[in-house]
């Protein structure tokens, strides 16, 4: 499982980096969720990667 943390704002950022943030279910700074970790997943990760921190979490 990964820990997903929006650490920086969406404003000013590109519609597509938006979009990948809030399918993740990030919308607020500080916003925190965990997903499975899967390449469907990592691939969003890796477009947002300059707005979020990511830590594995044991589930």
């Amino acid at each position: 499982m990964l820990k997903i943390t929006l650490v920086h704002s969406l404003i000013a950022q590109l519609p597509k980096h938006v979009a990948v943030a809030k399918s993740l279910g990030l919308v607020k700074v500080g916003d925190v969720t965990v997903q499975q970790d899967n390449d469907a997943v990592k691939g969003k990760i890796r477009i947002i990667s300059h707005l979020v921190k990511v830590e594995k979490t044991d589930a």
